[in-house]
């Protein structure tokens, strides 16, 4: 757990970047590689960038696909040539390894975000966006990325607003989403049948309940992260209750 510096209010200039950002975030759905790929970062952002990346993923002990997949958007949101890319994969190695924090790491941000705060808030909105991959942010992950936010001398208090704002966008949204079904009673209950039913009304019903939620089907609404993510997970929950089904009625 970090131990956080006396920092001051955000400065006048730090504070219109920020809410300028935290609006521009919100607009791409809460997706930061997004922003970065409308915004843009400085090539001497990157190393930071990608080694504070791996620092947080190996928070947990191991490195997930979900934050692989999202340093490869990154990736491809910075439009990095083949040799950048290697060099960002190095970086992100090279933070995985780490125990701690090494004392010259984001020193460029930390010397330049006085007179030019948006490059480092927008890699402050990044590792925050890392940190909560998979919903809420546990302890460990939110540690790391608490330590790093210390680290380049940006106030803590910026995360609690990024994690605001996912939370009012985001998080909230998985109350919709309905419990994962153990038992054939709780599988039925979800597709709107009960187990007294016959097998083939039960499928007409869990046929239904798919072709809500399907991708082919909202590809052509216009739904936003959030709104997919609550959706696929939807699927995926009858397609549990289903399996169930379909087994308990075997010979």
């Amino acid at each position: 757990m970090p131990t956080h510096s006396a920092h001051p209010a955000l400065s006048p200039r730090m504070e219109a970047a920020f809410s300028g950002l935290l609006k521009k975030l919100s607009a791409d759905d809460h997706q930061a590689q997004k922003l970065i790929g409308q915004t843009r970062l400085p090539r001497w952002c990157r190393r930071p960038l990608f080694f504070f990346l791996g620092y947080i993923a190996k928070a947990d002990g191991r490195v997930s696909e979900q934050d692989i997949n999202f340093a490869e958007s990154l990736i491809a949101a910075l439009k990095l040539s083949k040799r950048q890319r290697h060099k960002a994969i190095q970086h992100f190695r090279r933070g995985k390894a780490a125990e701690t924090l090494p004392p010259l790491s984001g020193l460029s941000l930390r010397l330049t975000h006085g007179g030019w705060p948006s490059p480092a808030l927008k890699i402050a909105i990044c590792l925050c966006h890392a940190a909560q991959l998979n919903g809420r942010p546990g302890k460990t992950r939110l540690y790391r990325c608490e330590d790093v936010i210390d680290q380049i001398n940006l106030p803590i208090t910026i995360t609690d607003d990024i994690f605001n704002s996912y939370s009012a966008k985001v998080w909230d949204n998985t109350s919709e989403l309905p419990a994962k079904p153990i038992d054939l009673e709780q599988a039925c209950a979800l597709l709107g049948t009960t187990r007294r039913d016959s097998l083939e009304v039960i499928k007409r019903a869990y046929r239904k309940r798919v072709s809500e939620c399907h991708p082919d089907k909202l590809a052509q609404q216009q739904l936003n992260h959030a709104e997919r993510a609550l959706a696929k997970e939807r699927l995926l929950r009858y397609q549990q209750a289903w399996e169930i089904i379909k087994r308990s009625h075997r010979p």
